[in-house]
């Protein structure tokens, strides 16, 4: 019995990280993406497992919240409220990267940051 348990354990953290590896959002979870606009304005987007998110403009008190979903290539966020000039939802395309890459999309600089910021 101690064997059936154990077998199942295991089957459970190896789909856990399979999972997770194929997760093209798992290195969001838990840290900052910073999006930093061509006009210079800054933002910061916190990303859950759960498909939801949360953003703040940095210097402005203006908060963003909302769902997410990846599709194919994209990675779709649905706004509770939009900002300005963005209609819902709002599409762009996702790629892997891990914390600390800086990369380019769509005319802004994009950097993934360790930790909540």
């Amino acid at each position: 019995m101690r064997l059936l348990i154990a077998a199942g354990v295991a089957f459970i953290a190896c789909t856990s990280i399979a999972f997770a590896q194929d997760d093209i959002m798992a290195s969001r979870y838990g840290n900052t993406t910073v999006v930093k606009m061509s006009n210079g304005t800054e933002v910061h987007f916190f990303y859950n497992a759960d498909h939801t998110f949360t953003g703040n403009v940095i210097g402005m008190d203006y908060k963003m919240k909302g769902t997410w979903a990846v599709n194919g290539d994209k990675i779709c966020s649905t706004y509770d409220v939009p900002p300005p000039g963005v209609t819902n939802p709002q599409c762009n395309a996702i790629e892997a990267h891990k914390v600390g890459d800086t990369w380019q999309a769509d005319g802004r600089t994009i950097t993934l940051v360790g930790g909540v910021q």
